[in-house]
């Protein structure tokens, strides 16, 4: 809605597609025999940009439903989308894909998921090529695009698109951040990390967080802080560069982690539940103009509790988890709004677009019942709320949550609840609310503030299309030498100058782990898929289930805004059109086989991302290898044997792997050798020698065996010291996954999070002797 003052918000004609890097230009200077005989003459550098070319800040949160912001209605306080819808224009018709590697990779290419390799998160990539974790060169990013022509580049915080097994600090590199087109990154390479003691990197370096949580670190404050530096450096010494700046946060993806004052200031707003809260959020979203009057309330699955189900001594242990996630995001739209400030106090304010999504999916339910170590959901253990709720008082009582001792994230029906009017949350492809996202679009003197949001069904692969038209430049051909794949965004541009213009997109499918949709000119199909995320455990029959088996629902999204009446049954025609459409999009998508993303966690978690030694050669300052890459110590027989010199009465870490949500570790307290496996909170086991170890060098094994063969069983750990054994017992579950999705193996030293509460007061607790040698084998497979 552009007015006679303001220029309109696309740019000049497109240049004709280009072959990127572009040719170095010819020198203007004339060599002859001699300096004197030469002509002086340097060409002056050949400007790729118009001379106005705008800054872009992307602003992602993560795992936010549309039902929780305050601009929205709900009751998040969300200063700074406040302050972006009121300086801009919002869209209450953008999609996402309903999981976080696969929209991340969509987002900064302008490629449907599959067609990148990320048909389901980092961590679980398989062998077809639509779940192979790998973005393809021939779809350049957007960064390596713009930093090609001209623009500095950084991105901050949540990366998730690198291959796990990559992501160690001996590389590959190419597939790290600064390999697609980021000059700079700092944040963390995995899907989640914790708030306050996270596994960062700088470029392509390991570093530690500046401060420990005791000091006040937060992993949302420390990227602002680092992205403001990096403007002010900007602003210093190349202040008429325009920039590309991404600034991903981890929240509110699990774990859920705040510190009290801001968890506090949500005291007893959720106190009456998440039915009651799904309907107030309802009726915000409608006062505030965010959905349309008729938009109707969508119902509570059956399989997922009502607030009145939940046993009284239950609800403060659910109301607490809320508060933690609310002032969890309050205060990552804070820091959202400190950079925007520090932008605008640098002088960037006009020439800026702020581009800012509340949610690369919706709200997770991955917490399931709610729980203090959300990891358990992903290793498929079950557990109840009592068990939670024991351990955590055992950890300070509810006040612990949200603190660096527990991992905690709220019951689903609280995702359920932020997902309101909508049947979906995140992993759910087939419905909204998993995939619909608000997107807000500012750009000071160019974009004519409104609040009535746009309504033209988008996603999120027409981001890079859109800022490439606002440009003023085209997609290339060809870049580093390499062919590009077409994009298949669609700019949204035409609609930013006028809200009434009709829709461009035309069809959209989605699909994740099973789950899908195809959209098609107002209609949308959906299909469940065989699991869904609030439900614990592997989905029954998940090992013989095919596509085939999943009834189909019809939706007239045009007629009907939350998918609240299923037309299926009235309109056959309809429905087999676009389940057809969704076959021809999945395999013109790479999606194919359907539901691809569940083969390692549900029918094979034998075949995730490992590394393919079967043993290892380490040293006593080996520290922050990701759990992806080093051996795994909790779940496969092993030995590990480490030649050591002991001091009297020795202490501290010899060796951990995980975080304080779950892990393992061996270490000295006092002379006593000392093992334990923390089961994400709700089951510690503790092995330790009868008396101290001697003095001098000595020769120390930890030898674990299952003693059932299978997935999750028990098993047996015994400690040897030069040969004897020194003690033995019993793991009566172990962890058939991972203990982190962030947090490392450290020898010599914990970094991280504290494993074990011996030491979590004394971190890093490092070995006071010397650590000579650590060898770590697999054992043989029987028979061998």
């Amino acid at each position: 809605m552009a007015d006679e003052t303001r220029d309109p918000v696309i740019g000049p004609p497109l240049p004709p597609e280009r072959t990127l890097p572009f040719a170095p230009p010819a020198s203007g200077s004339i060599a002859g025999r001699t300096m004197q005989e030469s002509t002086y003459s340097p060409s002056p550098p050949e400007p790729h940009l118009p001379a106005d070319a705008p800054n872009v800040l992307i602003i992602l949160i993560d795992d936010a439903g549309p039902a929780l912001p305050s601009t929205l209605g709900g009751d998040v306080r969300t200063p700074t989308l406040d302050r972006v819808r009121a300086n801009g224009v919002g869209y209450n018709r953008f999609h996402t894909t309903a999981m976080c590697s696969p929209t991340r990779a969509s987002l900064l290419t302008g490629r449907n998921h599959h067609r990148v390799g990320n048909g389901q998160i980092a961590e679980l990539a398989n062998d077809w090529d639509g779940y192979s974790g790998h973005i393809p060169k021939s779809s350049a990013t957007m960064a390596e695009v713009l930093r090609q022509y001209g623009y500095a580049t950084g991105a901050w915080g949540k990366w998730h698109n690198t291959p796990a097994e990559e992501t160690t600090v001996a590389g590959p590199f190419d597939r790290w951040p600064t390999g697609y087109g980021f000059e700079y990154f700092y944040g963390f390479l995995a899907g989640e990390a914790s708030q306050y003691e996270p596994n960062l990197v700088r470029n392509t370096t390991s570093v530690l967080p500046p401060k420990t949580p005791e000091e006040g670190y937060h992993l949302s404050e420390d990227i602002a802080d680092d992205a403001m530096a990096w403007l002010r450096n900007h602003k210093a010494l190349k202040p008429d560069q325009p920039f590309f700046m991404y600034w991903a946060t981890g929240a509110l993806h699990g774990p859920h982690h705040i510190m009290k004052e801001w968890a506090d200031k949500y005291a007893g707003t959720f106190d009456d539940g998440w039915d009651a809260y799904r309907e107030r959020a309802h009726a915000g979203a409608k006062a505030t103009g965010w959905i349309p009057d008729d938009a109707e309330l969508t119902p509570r699955p059956e399989s997922l509790a009502a607030w009145d189900d939940i046993p009284e001594h239950q609800k403060p242990f659910q109301r607490r988890l809320m508060e933690v996630a609310a002032g969890f995001g309050e205060h990552a739209d804070v820091q959202a709004g400190r950079l925007i400030d520090e932008l605008e106090r640098l002088g960037y304010g006009d020439d800026t677009i702020i581009i800012y999504i509340w949610g690369d999916n919706g709200s997770s339910g991955e917490g399931q019942n709610g729980t203090i170590s959300e990891l358990l959901a992903q290793n498929m253990i079950p557990s109840t709320v009592d068990q939670h709720i024991a351990a955590l008082e055992e950890l300070g009582g509810l006040d612990a949550l949200g603190t660096p001792a527990t991992d905690n994230q709220y019951h689903a029906a609280w995702a359920w609840a932020g997902s309101s009017p909508y049947q979906g949350m995140k992993l759910l492809a087939s419905h909204l609310g998993g995939t619909r996202n608000p997107m807000f679009v500012q750009w000071n003197g160019r974009i004519e503030p409104d609040p009535v949001p746009r309504t033209q069904f988008h996603h999120v692969v027409d981001v890079v299309p859109t800022i490439y038209e606002i440009i003023g430049i085209s997609h290339p051909d060809s870049v580093n030498g390499i062919p590009q794949d077409p994009i298949d965004g669609i700019s949204l541009a035409y609609s930013i100058d006028d809200a009434d213009a009709a829709g461009r997109r035309r069809t959209q499918y989605f699909e994740i782990m099973g789950s899908r949709a195809v959209y098609s000119d107002g209609w949308m199909a959906s299909a469940l898929g065989p699991r869904l995320p609030w439900v614990p455990g592997a989905p029954p029959g998940i090992a013989t289930w095919t596509p085939d088996q999943d009834p189909w629902e019809l939706y007239d999204l045009d007629h009907d805004w939350s998918q609240a009446r299923d037309l299926a049954a009235e309109h056959p025609e309809k429905l087999a059109e676009l389940k057809e459409l969704f076959a021809i999009e999945a395999a013109r998508n790479d999606a194919l086989p359907i539901g691809g993303g569940l083969w390692v966690p549900a029918l094979h978690p034998e075949d995730r991302i490992s590394p393919p030694y079967t043993e290892w050669e380490l040293s006593g300052d080996t520290v922050r290898v990701p759990e992806f890459c080093a051996p795994a110590l909790g779940n496969r027989p092993n030995t590990v044997t480490m030649q050591v010199h002991l001091g009297d009465r020795a202490n501290g870490v010899l060796y951990k792997l995980g975080g304080a949500g779950g892990g393992l570790t061996c270490f000295f307290a006092d002379g006593v050798l000392t093992y334990e496996y923390n089961l994400f909170l709700i089951q510690r086991t503790v092995i330790a020698s009868a008396s101290a170890v001697p003095v001098g060098d000595v020769t120390i094994e930890v030898q674990t065996d299952f003693v059932e063969p299978r997935p999750g069983g028990p098993l047996r750990v015994t400690l040897r010291v030069d040969g004897a054994e020194a003690a033995s017992g019993i793991v009566p579950v172990s962890a058939p996954l991972l203990f982190s999705a962030n947090d490392c193996l450290d020898i010599g030293r914990a970094y991280g999070g504290a494993v074990s509460r011996h030491y979590a007061d004394r971190m890093p607790f490092a070995f006071d002797g010397r650590i000579d040698r650590v060898h770590v084998a697999y054992a043989a497979p029987e028979g061998r």
